[in-house]
């Protein structure tokens, strides 16, 4: 839960382990980083849905590919600079291919809460079998890991859906072409997988303003304020600079009634200042959900078209005496927009990211040998941030802090300052140290003196999935090796990785509790705990993930040639510094 602070105050804190200390808040003389951003928010962003959820902004915009990219970012604008994260590929040659506006809500569904992906695929060089597919979150994380949970209608096209809960009732909304039109309808929903009954006429292009180009009305998208229902949707084609927005008001009691919808006579957003086609929107709050934001699609020349060429765009919006939403004109490009209200706080939050125990070593020195020992160690969540710093917040929601903001360093609000991110280094001895981006200062464990007092490692408190960046499939044990595959929830795609006393860990499946991962080779295998062979460093990349890197042969895990298929081995190989090596620690727990 995200609570916000309206003033500066005093607030002290006893904390816990390794960095127990009493803090003062950062006085309001330190400035945010930005308070500004400019449109686009990032290029090549057709179709874009962006929620903010526990202290980070999620994106998704059309790939054409096989694969679902997500970003992240604790700022609107950071976004433009987030590695893109594949959380989902598939070569199931059905629903492979052509993946289209992607949407993840947050729903109560038959597993308790959760985010459902939602997205438009279809077969390999053609786009006549497009249609939506359903993926389901483990956990409360938007980047997953994700089950394939199948299509709501799998025999028809259908592209653009979205869903709307009305009266505690879900439905899907989405698009299909009938003769000449592209037409809107509305379907019950059993769950957010599944339909039930018959679809409805939601709309269809009836208007002038709604047929330039081709007879288009597509993307619908819900908007409910102060108990009224509301759905935008995109009409006349995409390729023309008049490709705009319009309103539908459901003003009747069943949304399953054409008659019950009342749609607007004009358009409610259409192209101005340099913006050209603007559509495809969805929406979003602030932070401290004191404001309403739209998110968009458009172009900079009314040549663009359907192309990668449209952007993503975002702006706050308002709301009209009579109950209507007011979207104004779109903003030139480059023109500043306040950030989204509470985007730089002061709050707490606790983003989704594992709970990490961050170890803290000293080097052990005798006259044959020189040895590490591990001390103690404190939880942290580690959120990594597009700039590749890291954020650190303890279980009160509350960041580590260099001395330049908080006098000494000290566990504060998130205030979105350079002062509460930290740079990732490996030392001498192959363990990380954090520097802080402010002031250069490097972080120390509590009445620690000495040369060795910045000398760190990480493992999960819990068990986690062990997801690859490039096809958002998941590190599965097998009888004798490691492959990946879709998540499935058994225990072998579900890994504890136990701290050892020489910086490193090791990493032993549920289904193998009493085995240890080892390295033979360029090959994975399970054996015994007590070689390194076993033993794993786990570091941080820049462009976001972890880099799983071998002890024995300096050699780092890899995904068989950045494969997407089920069943392709994981192993090892020298550091190509790819995204075929990048993986990612998700909570399922």
């Amino acid at each position: 839960m995200l609570h916000s602070i309206n003033r500066c105050r005093v607030i002290k804190s006893l904390l816990f382990g390794l960095f127990s200390a009493v803090i003062t808040l950062l006085t309001c003389s330190v400035q945010a980083e930005s308070t500004t951003f400019t449109n686009p928010v990032y290029e090549n962003g057709a179709d874009p849905w962006l929620m903010y959820y526990n202290g980070n902004y999620y994106s998704t915009t059309t790939t054409w590919s096989s694969q679902l990219e997500m970003r992240k970012s604790p700022t609107l604008a950071g976004l433009a600079d987030a590695t893109p994260v594949n959380i989902w590929s598939e070569t199931n040659e059905d629903r492979c291919c052509n993946f289209w506006a992607f949407e993840f809500h947050r729903l109560n569904g038959p597993n308790g809460w959760r985010w459902y992906v939602l997205y438009t695929s279809g077969r390999s060089g053609t786009y006549d079998y497009q249609h939506q597919s359903v993926l389901e979150s483990v956990g409360d994380d938007p980047m997953g890991p994700y089950e394939y949970k199948g299509s709501p209608m799998p025999d028809s096209y259908n592209i653009d859906g979205s869903y709307i809960t009305i009266n505690n009732q879900l439905y899907l909304m989405y698009s299909q072409w009938q003769d000449d039109e592209q037409k809107n309808f509305i379907i019950k929903m059993e769950n957010p997988w599944t339909v039930s009954g018959e679809a409805s006429l939601l709309t269809r292009p009836s208007e002038d303003w709604e047929r330039v180009g081709l007879n288009v009305n597509e993307g619908p998208e819900p908007l409910i304020h102060d108990g009224r229902v509301f759905v935008v949707y995109s009409a006349s084609y995409c390729a023309t600079p008049d490709y705009k927005l319009g309103l539908l008001e459901l003003t009747g009691d069943d949304p399953l009634d054409p008659d019950a919808w009342t749609k607007s006579d004009e358009p409610v957003f259409t192209k101005a200042n340099g913006v050209y086609g603007p559509g495809h929107n969805g929406f979003f709050t602030s932070p401290d959900g004191s404001e309403d934001w739209l998110v968009y699609h458009g172009n900079a020349g009314e040549d663009d078209g359907c192309s990668t060429l449209r952007s993503m765009r975002a702006q706050p919006f308002t709301w009209n005496d009579d109950g209507t939403p007011n979207f104004g004109e779109p903003v030139a490009s480059g023109v500043e927009i306040d950030v989204p209200s509470g985007e730089n706080g002061p709050m707490w939050v606790m983003p989704e990211a594992p709970m990490m125990r961050v170890n803290h070593y000293t080097t052990e020195s005798s006259d044959d040998d020189t040895s590490l020992a591990l001390q103690g160690s404190t939880p942290l969540i580690v959120d990594q941030l597009p700039d590749g710093t890291v954020r650190l917040a303890d279980y009160a929601g509350q960041f580590l802090t260099g001395a330049e903001c908080a006098g000494e360093q000290g566990f504060l609000p998130w205030q979105n300052k350079t002062c509460q991110r930290w740079t990732v280094s490996v030392n001498d001895n192959g363990l990380l140290t954090f520097t802080n981006s402010a002031d250069e200062s490097v972080f120390t464990a509590s009445g620690c003196s000495g040369d060795d007092c910045d000398q760190f490692g990480l493992s999960p408190l819990s068990a986690v999935a062990i997801v690859s960046g490039q096809s958002g499939k998941v590190l599965t044990a097998t009888s004798s090796s490691t492959e990946q595959q879709p998540w499935t929830n058994e225990t072998s795609q579900k890994w504890w990785l136990q701290p050892q006393q020489d910086g490193t860990v090791t990493m032993v499946p549920d289904s193998e509790p009493t085995h240890c991962l080892n390295v033979s080779g360029n090959s994975t295998a399970f054996g015994n705990c007590s070689d390194d062979t076993s033993k794993w460093y786990l570091r941080p990349r820049d462009e976001g993930g972890y880099r799983l890197v071998s002890k024995a042969s300096e050699k780092v895990m890899d995904l068989t040639n950045c494969d997407l298929n089920d069943g392709i081995a994981i192993g090892v190989y020298a550091d190509l510094d790819n995204i075929c090596q990048r993986f990612y620690l998700r909570d399922v727990e």
